[in-house]
């Protein structure tokens, strides 16, 4: 299947990465730079879920932390733990 992604932000790039590894052709629009407009502003901060924990709701959390420690391995440059 051909898939389109626009926007060569985070979403979008991580997006068509899982796509291909799924054997999508995946073909990204981007207008400028990527990882330049809203991914520039983010603060890259991971911040494991935590929040959920006030509602007692701990599965988001262990997910959250799951998903922090990926970005952490695969893409510590686009990514920093919470201190």
């Amino acid at each position: 299947m051909k898939i389109a992604v626009v926007g060569g932000g985070i979403n979008g790039l991580a997006c068509a990465w899982k796509l291909a590894q799924s054997g999508h052709a995946v073909t990204l629009f981007e207008r400028n730079e990527l990882m330049r407009a809203t991914s520039q502003s983010s603060s890259k901060l991971l911040h494991g879920g935590l929040r959920y924990l006030e509602n007692g709701e701990i599965w988001p959390v262990r997910e959250a932390l799951a998903e922090r420690n990926k970005w952490l391995a695969r893409a510590p440059h686009l990514a920093m733990p919470c201190l």
